[in-house]
């Protein structure tokens, strides 16, 4: 299907992913079309191992060679200067391209028998909940997917940490379970802080990881009374909270781990989405490194609203 130029879903340790042949700007431009994602929106190009980066990413910097080899294969993305013949259509045009080695047993065994290069952003529509199951994906994007191969649950339920290591210093683009902490670990050194001329990478925009029914971050403190206030005006209220809410409609618990949380994030979402209700209310992650991913994801899924609700 691949080699055809056909569109394949795949299941990744993070999310599922919409696949097509990273060589062929024609299926490339499918993806664009199926999500319905900006074409200046950069893809990642996932790998079956490192002998294949040197044909996407030129120079390899020391720098991108020590994560690779403590995170690969893993949920890390690395922005690296792409090399010849990289297709405009891949890296939206940019001087950059974003390479992956995913870890889950069926992304790996099909990229080893494709034998090339799988571009695969998220396979649901763009700016939307990522999908963390087969049904998800087929839910969504329904025949618009040539194939989808069912890989159960993911393990880790969001998008992969984006580092930039195109340039002096790495710096870190986007969040996800290897941390920041984890990074300066292996590097020895803190990372920088990503800049206006960063290269561009997947799940940056203001708005993203969003669902259909407006989403608002509330402090748990606040979470019950906030819910009152909407139940009193007639609202139908879905809530995701560790504590208890009497005015929800709808309610699931949420985890209080992060890596749990995490987990089940979006099919949670999904959930709540689901359910009929006019607003959705989230209980506000805390304030903490092993956080950092999730506050990202649910800032963005609430349109980056300025501050958390009272």
């Amino acid at each position: 299907m691949l080699n055809r130029g056909g569109l394949v879903a795949f299941p990744t340790e993070t999310v599922y992913g919409l696949g097509a042949d990273a060589t062929n700007p024609t299926a490339v431009r499918k993806i664009f079309s199926v999500k319905g994602r900006p074409h200046h929106h950069p893809l990642i190009v996932h790998l079956a191992d490192m002998a294949q980066v040197e044909q996407w990413a030129d120079p390899i910097s020391p720098t991108a060679r020590l994560l690779a080899e403590r995170f690969w294969p893993g949920p890390l993305t690395l922005i690296m200067r792409r090399a010849a013949g990289v297709s405009d259509a891949v890296t939206g045009a940019q001087d950059t391209v974003g390479l992956r080695i995913p870890a889950h047993p069926i992304a790996r065994a099909l990229l080893r028998a494709f034998g090339g290069g799988i571009a695969a952003p998220s396979a649901n529509r763009f700016g939307r909940i990522s999908p963390t199951t087969a049904k998800h994906v087929r839910a969504e994007l329904g025949a618009d997917v040539d194939l989808v191969l069912d890989g159960g649950d993911c393990d880790i339920g969001i998008e992969s940490t984006i580092v930039d290591v195109s340039g002096a210093r790495p710096a870190m683009l986007r969040p996800g379970r290897i941390t920041a902490a984890d990074l300066a670990e292996v590097l020895a050194a803190p990372l920088a802080q990503a800049q206006l001329q960063s290269p561009r990478a997947p799940g940056m925009l203001a708005g993203h990881y969003a669902p259909r029914t407006q989403l608002r971050l509330v402090s748990i403190e606040h979470l019950p009374a906030a819910a009152a206030r909407l139940r009193a005006t007639g609202k139908r209220v879905a809530v995701l909270a560790s504590v208890a809410v009497p005015a929800a409609t709808y309610s699931i618990a949420a985890p209080v781990v992060a890596i749990e949380f995490a987990r089940e994030l979006y099919a949670n979402l999904r959930c709540l989405d689901d359910s009929g209700c006019d607003v959705i209310l989230v209980e506000a992650p805390p304030d903490q490194p092993e956080w950092a991913a999730i506050r990202d994801r649910l800032t963005r899924a609430a349109h980056a609203e300025p501050s958390v609700e009272p």
